[in-house]
């Protein structure tokens, strides 16, 4: 088996996504960042693919052409967008638009190298769910979604054990990103309410997912599949004041 391991990580240009990238890259993996932006930063292992993955059709192009002149051994799925609104203003393109950027795309990305995994008999697929899978006010359509993930990965990781390949979910609580402040403007004090409410005391850091991330990519991990990992500094348990 080739110990080569080249990494598709969606929404590589910033945020968690880039912590992520920044962190197989340090390992010694080849990164391929699927983003609608290029990042603002290189590496000599790093290649960039422009692609919109809420297109279906862009996502499949890009897909094969990745999967046609690499030998994927590990799909990221990070990218993500919230879309906040009460119930009565969430429309049907919010769950159409969503369910494919966090699950059509996704399915997609592993159908293309899902062939060359199982030949090879190894693959690491990791999901970036969120603690909102659990629910959360304003997030009708991301936490539908993210929560979507969960079984998505279950189901995989079912079908493709036999053949060496792991699937888990990595759900993060709220992490300082620009996509973070754009619900809470950065300085307002909201931010400090909001650490103050989690058990750690303090809001998650992209590289506290990387890490989490980097827990089911290795390749000791192989008895560890179908799981979900919240990387929430307790928000998902909760906490009562007596």
């Amino acid at each position: 088996m080739s110990e080569r391991n080249v990494a598709i990580v969606t929404g590589a240009s910033g945020g968690i996504g880039r912590a992520i990238a920044e962190a197989m890259l340090a390992a010694g993996h080849q990164v391929i960042s699927l983003d609608r932006r290029l990042p603002d930063w290189t590496h000599a292992n790093l290649e960039p693919v422009l692609v919109d993955l809420f297109d279906p059709k862009a996502t499949a192009d890009a897909a094969r052409d990745v999967a046609a002149r690499h030998e994927v051994s590990h799909i990221v799925h990070n990218a993500g967008i919230i879309r906040p609104n009460l119930i009565e203003q969430v429309t049907p393109d919010d769950i159409a638009a969503l369910s494919q950027l966090h699950l059509g795309a996704a399915l997609t990305l592993v159908q293309a190298a899902l062939p060359g995994m199982k030949q090879r008999h190894f693959g690491r697929i990791v999901l970036i769910a969120s603690r909102a899978a659990l629910g959360a006010a304003t997030r009708t359509a991301y936490s539908a979604t993210k929560s979507g993930m969960l079984g998505m990965a279950r189901t995989w990781a079912l079908e493709t054990a036999a053949h060496g390949i792991t699937v888990n979910v990595v759900a993060p609580g709220p992490v300082e990103t620009d996509m973070f402040h754009e619900v809470i403007p950065q300085g307002s004090p909201k931010v400090d309410q909001l650490a103050r409410s989690i058990p750690v005391g303090r809001i998650g850091r992209p590289n506290d997912v990387a890490r989490a991330v980097m827990f089911f990519s290795s390749r000791d991990a192989d008895f560890i599949t179908g799981q979900a990992l919240y990387v929430c500094g307790g928000a998902s348990i909760g906490s009562i004041a007596l």
